[in-house]
């Protein structure tokens, strides 16, 4: 079974910390996204799994074999990088074929992997074409087709599409999720900032932040049951609008009183102790609804409208000092900058953090 487990892994330079201990156990066949802000530490993890960084302290196992002194030509993977690197000169059969002649494979065998690769990757018309014949997604699966050809038990790679433009990131990520399907047993590990590419390709996201795991789980898990306020804030677009509030009264029940005066009684448990306590209040854009009656959870003034067509984004001041809050409406909204509106939510759908950021349990 080809799978990667790390062991309170952890990367320093001189008296610089940058990861604090890594735990994770991936699994073979699975689809693992890192995502994070920029600096949280996930391309060096990557590149650790890789062997191109070496490890601080930790274990490092692939395949079972504790690999922290194995050369990367010898752990068994293949990495995608952002840039294509790509030989110029080199027609696209010779370049997916270059690093299995170096390894001295047969002529029959470096034939069958590069079509048998170029039919996954649907290049087998381009074969005979140099790079600079081919549009930049094309070039990537070039990329992607090269690691193939070396049969590696873990695929990595790191931000491949960082490079293309929005319609060639759409069709290069749905080739990416095809090849999943085609290898499924073959392991994958995926470094994205974009959090669709997370959502869109991903069995388990491994959520970073400041060289720490905040959260891993499935993507609608994270959507749904963020661990704390980062993950909260980081996964879905627009970000989860968070509002300050004090808890009123705990029990099986908590109501909370909004930055605004609102109470609002929440389906979630809170111990005696929360009482008269901090917390966030959290909904996402899409959950809200605009409300006309007394049914609502705050109210403030549309400063900005975004007619998108299928959604209208509305920014909303006066709850949050210097912060809008952001309702996702489906469709076209008649609304006016400047008016004041009213907005509810299904309270179901509704988030409560305490003062050090981490998640109420919902009932």
């Amino acid at each position: 079974m080809t799978g990667v487990v790390l062991k309170d892994i952890r990367k320093s330079y001189g008296s610089v910390n940058v990861l604090h201990g890594i735990d994770l156990d991936i699994k073979q066949g699975e689809f693992i996204v890192f995502v994070g802000p920029s600096g949280c530490g996930k391309s060096t993890l990557l590149r650790m799994i890789a062997g191109l960084e070496e490890i601080t302290s930790g274990d490092m196992i692939i395949d079972g074999r504790r690999v922290n002194e194995v050369p990367p030509s010898k752990r068994g993977i293949a990495m995608v990088f952002q840039s294509y690197a790509l030989y110029p000169h080199m027609t696209v059969y010779d370049n997916m074929a270059f690093g299995m002649r170096i390894a001295r494979e047969s002529k029959e065998e470096i034939d069958r992997r590069v079509r048998a690769a170029a039919e996954i990757l649907q290049l087998t018309q381009y074969l005979e074409r140099l790079p600079k014949a081919l549009s930049g997604g094309q070039r990537q699966r070039v990329a992607i087709g090269r690691a193939i050809c070396r049969n590696p038990k873990v695929f990595l790679f790191d931000e491949p599409l960082s490079n293309l433009d929005a319609a060639l990131r759409v069709a290069t990520r749905i080739e990416i999720a095809k090849l999943s399907d085609a290898m499924a047993d073959t392991t994958m590990i995926y470094v994205t900032h974009d959090q669709v590419e997370a959502m869109t390709l991903a069995d388990r996201i491994v959520v970073l932040s400041a060289g720490r795991i905040e959260q891993v789980g499935a993507p609608l898990e994270l959507y749904e049951r963020p661990a704390n306020l980062f993950v909260a804030r980081f996964i879905g677009s627009p970000a989860m609008n968070i509002i300050p509030a004090t808890v009123t009264k705990t029990g099986p029940k908590t109501e909370v009183k909004l930055a605004g005066g609102k109470l609002v009684s929440l389906d979630i448990a809170t111990d005696p102790n929360q009482q008269n306590k901090s917390a966030s209040f959290g909904v996402r854009p899409e959950d809200l609804r605009i409300e006309s009656g007394d049914d609502y959870l705050f109210e403030g003034e549309i400063s900005i409208i975004e007619a998108l067509g299928e959604v209208t984004l509305l920014y909303i001041e006066g709850l949050v000092a210097g912060e809008p809050i952001i309702a996702k409406i489906p469709g076209i909204v008649n609304a006016q900058r400047g008016n004041k509106m009213r907005f509810g939510a299904d309270h179901q759908k509704i988030h409560l953090f305490d003062g050090a950021g981490e998640s109420y349990e919902k009932n």
